[in-house]
Formats: C-alpha cells, structure tokens, sequence
C-alpha cells in the first residue's frame, strides 16, 4: 500500500496542550479558564492551543449533559472562535456536548439527539474541522447510553500541517488513525478525559498511535475529581506530546498544566524516509 504523500518539509509550529482543572458542571467556570488559557498560550507563543474533553460540564456528569447542550454556534464555541480570532492562535475547542438538532450548515449524524464534538479554529477564528467522537464509552460510563457517535473524519491545515483529531476512548481503535494518516495527517490531536485507574493503558497507547502511524500524537487530558455511582472518579492529568519516533517531547503530572511542544514536518518526513514502515504495509 502506497504511504501517505508528505509535502515539502517547510512547516513548523508550537503546540500548547491545556490541561485545565474541570469542576463538574461548573460550564462557566471552566470555560472562564479556558479563555484564560487560550490568552496564556498567546503570550507565550503558541501556535495551536488544544482543550480537553467535555471541558466545561466535565465528562463524568452525565445528569448535566442535556442542561449544557449547544448548537456548533452556540455560546461556548462562539466565545472561543472569538478567543482565537482577537489572540491570533488556532484553537481545539476541546470537545463540547452538541445539541445536533439545533446544529445548521453542516452535516451531523443525526436529526437529534447529543454529540461529543470537537471543534478546530484556525488563527482567524474560522472553523476549519468538526470532529464528533466515533467510539462511545459504556465502561462505568453513560456516554454511549447518551450520545450519538460520529461518522465522518476531517483534516485541517493548521501552520502548514495536516492535523486530525480523535477524542479519548478511540485511542484504544488503531484503525481510526490509520485512516486519519492515509489522509495526510501528521499531528493528531485527542482531547481526553481519561481517569486514573488505566495510566498504563494511557500512556502506552498515545506512544503505540505515535509510533505505528510516524506522527505526532498529542493528549490533551483535564485535571480534577468528579462524583460517580461507585465513590468519585479522578482525571489522571499526564497529557502529553509525541513525536513520531515515540519519544515524549513533554508532558505534565495530574495538576492543571500547559504543555508545549515544537512541531515540525521534516521530523514527520526524515523518520518515514529512515524507517519506512508505512510503505511496507499489506493490509
């Protein structure tokens, strides 16, 4: 099977993964601090700023996903389109529960019901990618009971790179990332809210994506604790950036962090060329 076509290797940027302290069902709160972390990475000179899953009603309260629904046009995207625009920075807007009937202009995978979406804003404010979560939960979780799941994969061109987005459970699914990179992509972001009892799932599976695919993986995981049936789940933190060899460029512990980290196509390019595994699949 033929590798994925990689451009000339002429595009660069720094990439800030947010991981931000999620209060469950305190949306305007935790929004509040993404905006804060937006103007943050700013000033410090990201490029692409990356929020986490369900960042502002948090993951694990599922009795509030209807409350905190809203259109792709609603209050919280818009706030943050406007965050990108007026502070020149691409944004991942995490991923937010999207109200599908209330959605215009694009294509959703459903009439009605609720989605985990992840919307990308170029440094201009534009929407450049809609990304719905493919793989629902249903683990000690009612994510799939509650949501719809997404049917389609998207690219954008963010400073000259492809990047591709998946959201937190569909890590442990390597054929989704492989249909991301025969698409070009050589950054894919996840916005996660990955709890503490699997670190060691965590961290070997952003590294196996990394590696299998050459390309840069970054996990964009929250901090916090969050009430559940069985006591209290707590998010493990740890985000993290991977470069294509699967070495961690940089990473955090369980506080609320941004991490930063250098992304360049010619790395992309130089360990496709040097171990060109890639071009040696069958299937």
């Amino acid at each position: 099977m033929t590798p994925p076509a990689i451009p000339a290797p002429d595009a660069t940027l720094t990439l800030g993964a947010a991981q931000l302290q999620i209060d469950p069902g305190a949306v305007t709160a935790n929004l509040e601090r993404a905006l804060e972390a937006i103007e943050q990475a700013a000033s410090r000179g990201v490029d692409l700023i990356a929020l986490p899953e369900l960042f502002t009603v948090g993951y694990f309260a599922f009795d509030q996903y209807d409350a905190s629904a809203e259109p792709l046009e609603g209050e919280t995207l818009t706030r943050l389109q406007n965050a990108a625009d007026e502070h020149n920075v691409a944004v991942l807007a995490g991923t937010v529960v999207e109200d599908l009937a209330a959605t215009e202009g694009v294509p959703t995978p459903a009439e009605t019901g609720l989605a985990n979406t992840a919307v990308l804003f170029d440094s201009a404010g534009k929407r450049q990618l809609v990304y719905r979560k493919h793989h629902l939960f249903g683990y000690d979780s009612a994510e799939s009971d509650l949501l719809v799941p997404g049917e389609r994969l998207e690219t954008a061109t963010i400073g000259g790179l492809t990047v591709g987005v998946t959201t937190c459970y569909d890590l442990r699914f390597p054929e989704l990332y492989r249909r991301l990179v025969d698409a070009g992509v050589e950054l894919i972001l996840v916005p996660s809210a990955w709890p503490y009892p699997r670190i060691e799932h965590w961290e070997t599976l952003s590294r196996a994506r990394a590696i299998e695919n050459q390309c840069y993986v970054a996990t964009i995981n929250g901090a916090g604790t969050f009430p559940t049936d069985s006591g209290e789940t707590t998010l493990l933190g740890r985000s993290s950036v991977i470069d294509p060899w699967g070495v961690t460029l940089a990473s955090s512990g369980d506080d609320p962090a941004l991490v930063t980290a250098e992304i360049d196509r010619e790395t992309v390019t130089a360990v496709r060329e040097e171990f060109p595994a890639l071009r040696d699949r069958r299937f």
